[in-house]
């Protein structure tokens, strides 16, 4: 589902904005962009996206501001420093490049800083500071894909009494046609047959074995129960979209039963429907959680 959501957390003497998007996607796939120093807390970011998002692309930016011009609690590692600058100046060398090293080439490298020790608790301060903005990000996010969601049941529950209506109409045109569907297998029996020492309980037998393979009410009955099914997934306040998707596929299966055992084109047309309703609900639940 697509959404937005940004955050803003302020304590000791900091100030954390944050901003978090999804767009759909069937899988979650989560990107998280912290300020250089807290790469280390990248997986514990992901971990907080990750818990209260189940679906989407997600994307999510934080940024952190310091009051007072403080400084950062990070240092230059010289001995990295000095380390990437003799392997850029061998490569320099050996690729025969006549450019210059600058000094974006070398901050490249992230090992070329590390966390003072003497700083590391207030780097986990400032984190606490990240991390509280990022979470009303996430809620924020939440709410704006809480609010698409019930706009789409409201079109699944519309969609789903439509394809009971079908049903109904299905049922109600089967009932009509059985009698009619009974006495044309007689009739075309007796044609192929012409025997009349073939016993007429036999010949009735076969006639309902054969009736009863073209009834679809047990399909029909499936049909209403996995509809009620989804609409109970819907209403339950918990992620349901693998739940749904499965529902949907047993719906499917049911429609393409009804299809093939129908001999009248009226049902064929209605199953036609169904099925276009079916594919309508799946594109949309594909991307929901």
């Amino acid at each position: 589902m697509t959404g937005f959501g940004s955050g803003e957390y302020a304590e000791f003497g900091l100030r954390a904005t944050a901003e978090i998007r999804s767009v759909n996607s069937r899988f979650i796939e989560i990107s998280v962009k912290l300020p250089r120093q807290f790469s280390a807390f990248e997986l514990e970011a992901r971990e907080l996206v990750r818990k209260e998002l189940q679906r989407g692309k997600i994307t999510a930016a934080v940024q952190l501001e310091r009051e007072n011009g403080a400084d950062v609690p990070i240092k230059i590692n010289p001995n990295a420093v000095k380390a990437y600058m003799a392997m850029l100046s061998e490569l320099r060398a050996v690729s025969g490049i006549e450019e210059p090293i600058r000094l974006e080439h070398l901050l490249k490298f992230s090992e070329i800083f590390e966390v003072a020790d003497e700083e590391s608790a207030e780097l986990e301060r400032e984190w606490k500071v990240i991390s509280q903005a990022l979470k009303q990000a996430i809620a924020s996010l939440r709410d704006m894909r809480r609010n698409e969601g019930k706009q789409l049941a409201l079109d699944f529950k519309a969609r789903i009494a439509a394809i009971n209506q079908a049903l109904d109409e299905i049922e109600a045109i089967s009932r009509q046609t059985l009698a009619a569907t009974k006495e044309k297998l007689r009739q075309k029996a007796r044609e192929l047959i012409g025997d009349e020492s073939i016993a007429k309980e036999r010949l009735e037998m076969e006639i309902v074995l054969l009736a009863d393979k073209m009834d679809i009410t047990e399909e029909c009955v499936r049909f209403r129960s996995h509809n009620k099914f989804f609409l109970e997934a819907l209403d339950s306040g918990e992620p349901a979209g693998r739940k749904l998707n499965f529902l949907l596929q047993e719906q499917s299966r049911e429609a393409n039963t009804i299809a093939s055992k129908s001999q009248n084109a009226e049902i064929s047309q209605k199953t036609v429907f169904i099925k276009e309703e079916l594919e309508k609900i799946r594109e949309q639940v594909q991307n929901i959680e």
